[in-house]
Formats: C-alpha cells, sequence, structure tokens
C-alpha cells in the first residue's frame, strides 16, 4: 500500500431522525469538531474539507462548502468544496478527499455529510427527490422517488415472480438489527408479519411497495477523518481501504435493464479484484437498502447469488446478522434513516466502528473485512468500498 494512499482515521456520527438541529450548518457543527477530537488531529492540521449535501430544494443557503468556515472553528482559512452526486453524495466527498490525498495535495482531510430534510412540507420531498431521477421522462411520478423504486420492481416481479414475502423479510431483518443502532431513526423491531401486512399503518406507497418497503426522510449527519499512511502511524487507529471502485450506469430506466444493476456489480467487481477477495472473505456488509428492492438486487450484483435469486438470500437467512454474511447490521436506510448527503458517509463511519469493535450492540464478531456500497439514482452512480482495520 502507497504512503499515499488515504486510511480513516476518526469520526462522528449525529443521530438520525427528525432531529432539533435548525439547519445544514448546525448538523455539520454537530460533527465537525467531534470527528476531529475522536481522531485526536487539530484543526490546523486539516488540508482538505469536502462537504457532501444534496440540498435540491430542501434550503435556500446552496454553498454549504463555505459553512465550514463558521460551523468548525479553526477552518476559516481551510480549502473546502461540496460534492453532489445523488444519494451517493455522501461516499462522493469520501473518495473526492482521498483523491487529495492520493495526489498529494493534502495531508489530513475532514469529510462531513449531513441533510436537513424533515424542515420541508413532506408534499415537496418526493419531487425534490426526484433530482435523482431522468427528469425528461421520469418526472411527475406522483409518488416521488419510491415511484421509481415500485417500477423496477413490478418489471422483477414479472421477470422473476412476485417476492413480496422476501421484500417484507428484508424490511423485518434491518428494522430487527436497528433497534441496537443507537444512531438510528426508528429503533423499533416490526416483525415479519407487520411488513408483509398491507395495512392503514403499512400502506402501498408505489406498486407492489409498502410503507416498509422505503426508507425513511430523516436529518442527520456523519464525518470522518482521513489522513496519509505515514500521518496515521501516529495516531490511534487506522481502517485501511483494501479496495474502492465507482462505476456509472445510464441514467434513464427507459434504456438498460432495471431488473439488472449493471454499474453495482460493476463496481462490486472492480472492488473485488482490486482488493483480491471474494464474498466468502468479508465478514459483513452495509449496502444501500433505499427501497428493500434494491437491497434484494444487490445481493444479485454484488455477486451471492445469481440473476434473479436475490430473494433466495433473504429467505434462506443468509443476510441476516447470523447469516453467512450479514448485511446491514446497522439497520441499514431502512431502519437508520436516510439523510442524503450523510448517507455514504454515515456508511463508512458505521463500517469502521465494526472492524474497531466498537459498533456495541451491532457488533459482528472479529470482524476484520468489510463491504460497504453506496449508490446515486436509481444504480446510476455506485461506490464499492473493502475496508481492514490496519491499526
Amino acid at each position: 500500500m502507497d504512503n499515499n494512499d488515504a486510511v480513516i482515521v476518526g469520526w462522528a456520527h449525529s443521530p438520525f431522525g427528525k432531529l432539533e438541529a435548525e439547519d445544514i450548518e448546525a448538523l455539520i457543527a454537530s460533527v465537525g469538531t467531534a470527528a476531529l477530537d475522536h481522531a485526536g488531529v487539530s484543526p490546523q492540521d486539516v488540508d482538505y474539507v469536502t462537504v457532501g449535501v444534496l440540498n435540491s430544494g430542501f434550503s435556500k443557503q446552496g454553498f454549504e462548502a463555505g459553512l465550514v468556515s463558521v460551523a468548525v472553528p479553526g477552518l476559516e482559512h481551510t480549502a473546502a468544496m461540496r460534492t453532489e452526486n445523488a444519494c451517493a453524495t455522501g461516499s462522493a466527498a469520501l473518495y473526492s478527499a482521498m483523491d487529495a490525498i492520493a495526489a498529494g495535495r493534502a495531508r489530513i482531510a475532514l469529510v462531513i455529510g449531513a441533510e436537513k430534510m424533515t424542515a420541508t412540507p413532506m408534499a415537496e420531498v418526493g419531487d425534490i427527490l426526484l433530482c435523482g431521477s431522468y427528469r425528461k421522462e421520469e418526472d411527475g411520478l406522483p409518488a416521488g422517488f419510491a415511484g421509481i423504486f415500485g417500477q423496477i420492481a413490478n418489471s422483477y416481479f414479472q421477470k422473476y415472480g412476485d417476492r413480496s414475502e422476501e421484500l417484507a423479510m428484508i424490511a423485518a431483518k434491518n428494522h430487527a438489527n436497528g433497534v441496537a443502532n443507537p444512531y438510528a431513526h426508528m429503533r423499533k423491531d416490526f416483525g415479519f408479519e407487520a411488513c408483509n401486512t398491507v395495512s392503514e399503518k403499512n400502506p402501498r406507497v408505489a406498486g407492489p411497495l409498502r410503507r416498509t418497503d422505503c426508507s425513511l426522510v430523516s436529518d442527520g449527519a456523519a464525518a470522518l477523518v482521513v489522513t496519509d499512511r505515514e500521518t496515521a502511524e501516529g495516531l490511534a487507529r487506522a481502517i485501511a481501504f483494501r479496495a474502492r471502485a465507482q462505476k456509472n450506469d445510464v441514467f434513464p430506466l427507459s434504456r438498460r435493464d432495471v431488473t439488472e444493476f449493471a454499474g453495482a456489480r460493476a463496481a462490486w467487481d472492480a472492488a473485488k479484484e482490486e482488493a483480491g477477495v471474494t464474498l466468502d472473505d468479508l465478514d459483513f456488509v452495509e449496502t444501500h437498502d433505499c427501497f428493500t428492492v434494491a437491497e434484494m438486487i444487490e445481493y444479485e450484483a454484488m455477486g451471492l447469488t445469481p440473476p434473479g435469486e436475490g430473494w433466495k438470500a433473504a429467505r434462506e437467512g443468509i443476510t441476516r446478522k447470523d447469516g453467512a454474511l450479514p448485511v446491514n447490521p446497522s439497520g441499514g436506510l431502512k431502519s437508520k434513516g436516510h439523510p442524503i448527503g450523510a448517507t455514504g458517509v454515515s456508511m463508512h463511519v458505521l463500517a469502521a466502528m465494526q472492524l474497531m469493535g466498537e459498533a456495541g450492540d451491532m457488533q459482528i464478531p472479529d470482524a476484520r473485512l468489510a463491504g460497504v456500497f453506496n449508490m446515486g439514482g436509481a444504480a446510476v452512480a455506485n461506490y464499492c468500498s473493502i475496508l481492514e482495520r490496519v491499526k
């Protein structure tokens, strides 16, 4: 591993949910200094800051990178930039910071992901989130982005049969896992029957998707400190990237097979090849379950099952916390919540906590190698990291 390969040396994570934090500035402040303190790094040592925020109408503020100068004391004159890549915004911020370190332009970087969503009327949230769709063809769906994944679920069911029960199994698994996550928006074990039953509390939202198949609209923030290897040697902890990969797919749903997340598969394949590992080598995976059908198709994209058989992994318990490959021991987006800009950063924080043995009741015993998959849009921007503890 080259000295300029970036490693994670510290982190911070806010609760996710309907938070009292007034705005993005307050969310950035809630994690920025805390992450630096956790890493044992002073603000004066930070060379670069990346801020991942979708916004796209959640706030009139914009220029969120400028907020660092008022939210995090000591970073008034530190170079900062904002990234945006739909629901993969947080991973884009992380990878951008790592690129700066790899290029030798920064030694220590702070990565912050944040989103304030609950202050926006729910009637507007759906339309804002459609910024992650190809509006020329996919605009105006009544259920917002749930409508996009409702179409994907319909296409999958037409091709491979109705898998509503398996989607409910995924939802129930993630909610059960989320009970142990102190940061999660929804810490409640609903059980399979409640997730599988259409009711007043669990209505259909779009196509075959029920409310329990959809991730939560949340506020929240997470932060990471990344450094080069030499700097990390003098700090308390280090989580390295055995591999990282980004692959895209065609934006419009009409121009690809929506039941195959080809870009996601390409990202996983590239990361596994670079790391020299197979899925059997991984101890757990944090994956992007914005909707339960997304997690099911991602089982296929990561190579856990053949195409069309992702539902078997759910039914056979392979991805449960006590299964052969635990998926989303944090509860995933389904339970944890999905503040868009924070999600990719949060996934890496929670994976790092597992690898350090600091995940509390979420802990996977003896976790040594982790996979993280974060996607933007309907598997358009795809980021895959394979992480391991090196200190």
